[in-house]
């Protein structure tokens, strides 16, 4: 089978992430495999799957992510596949688009699948948009969240029940993050909290800073990996609490496993998530995983990681302060986290996925 995904890009980000490690396991599979980004700055995620997926087409459209002209773009790479997978909202538009036109023009009909990647969006909130959703989802086969708090929250915005939706758990090589080495050079003798994210609103690491200037700043560091629109603002706000010596900025990296590893505790401060990657990495790091109350955190840490009240820094500050003193609380907490994350090794998402595949087939 010829399986193409489409994406907006390959920077960080979960959904990118997603798409890079499925890619060579579809192969292993026996699919012919393809990728188009809109957005085709050349990435170390990209260099990743050239180098670890060389037989997947990788389809660069351009330089933005919604120019109208990717479209006609996409109507002559999706006529070569048999199945399209989009991710995120303008693949998700401009593939139903495309869909539309070949069938007419080409006469060619793919499958749709589409995921959904989060628990809301923006443009959920704008009540004259709801029709163009639902027009969107019903040229898809199946549209596949990734929670049931995202399922959920879909059927509930849609108000119908015409759409095939279903639910299938992102996943890690939960071991790959577990045996990684820690990064000697990096070690510190303060208390470590790591976050892995984009720099976006959604991702609210300004609730774990303030967190930080709560704790001792002799004994507590902050390590933030990524990239992001919001950076600066992050940047400002570490410079007015004057914690330039207590947090640090280690941009894009593709040593995350390592990094998790060499840090004492995972943090996700977000206001809202369909289904952190970063939150089951962390767990397979074998650390405590500390993430705020919220969709999409709550369902995979509660009863496992730790959850603090939405944007309560105090809080956040007073559980980092119990796991670096008491280290019996703390083992309890890793292993928990561990065991947890062993329930989303990326091997049963990809044989889920291959399921609806062939189902169409």
């Amino acid at each position: 089978m010829k399986i193409l995904h489409v994406i907006t890009s390959l920077s960080t980000g979960g959904a990118e992430m997603l798409v890079v490690n499925l890619m060579p396991m579809f192969k292993k599979m026996g699919h012919e495999v393809g990728v188009v980004v809109f957005n085709g700055e050349r990435t170390p995620l990209m260099d990743r799957l050239e180098r670890e997926c060389p037989e997947c087409e990788i389809y660069r459209l351009g330089a933005s992510y919604y120019n109208p002209w990717y479209i006609m773009k996409l109507v002559r790479i999706m006529r070569k596949y048999d199945v399209v997978h989009t991710h995120n909202t303008a693949p998700q538009l401009f593939g139903a688009f495309g869909s539309v036109l070949c069938s007419v023009v080409t006469r060619h009909e793919n499958v749709l699948v589409t995921t959904e990647h989060t628990t809301s969006n923006r443009r959920r909130g704008w009540k004259w948009y709801v029709c163009i959703d639902r027009w969107m989802y019903r040229r898809y086969k199946r549209v596949i969240c990734i929670s049931n708090q995202a399922e959920e929250n879909l059927r509930q915005y849609l108000k119908r029940e015409k759409f095939s939706i279903q639910t299938i758990f992102n996943g890690v090589d939960v071991e790959s993050f577990h045996n990684a080495k820690a990064v000697e050079a990096m070690k510190s003798e303060k208390f470590v909290a790591v976050m892995v994210a984009g720099f976006r609103y959604q991702k609210d690491q300004d609730t774990l800073v303030k967190a930080m200037e709560r704790l001792p700043k002799e004994g507590y560091e902050l390590w933030l990996v990524g990239d992001g629109d919001r950076r600066k603002e992050i940047e400002t706000l570490v410079r007015n609490l004057n914690l330039q010596d207590n947090v640090k900025f280690l941009g894009l990296r593709t040593d995350v496993a390592a990094i998790l590893k060499t840090s004492d505790v995972v943090v996700m401060s977000s206001h809202w998530e369909g289904l952190s990657l970063s939150n089951i990495e962390g767990m397979s790091a074998g650390k405590p995983f500390v993430a705020s109350d919220v969709d999409g955190l709550r369902e995979v840490t509660d009863g496992h990681g730790i959850l603090f009240p939405h944007e309560d820094s105090g809080a956040l500050a007073e559980i980092i302060k119990r796991l670096s003193e008491d280290k019996e609380y703390y083992q309890a907490i890793a292993n928990r986290c561990y065991s947890r994350a062993k329930e989303f090794d990326i091997s049963e998402m990809a044989r889920r996925y291959n399921e609806v595949y062939l189902e169409f087939s």
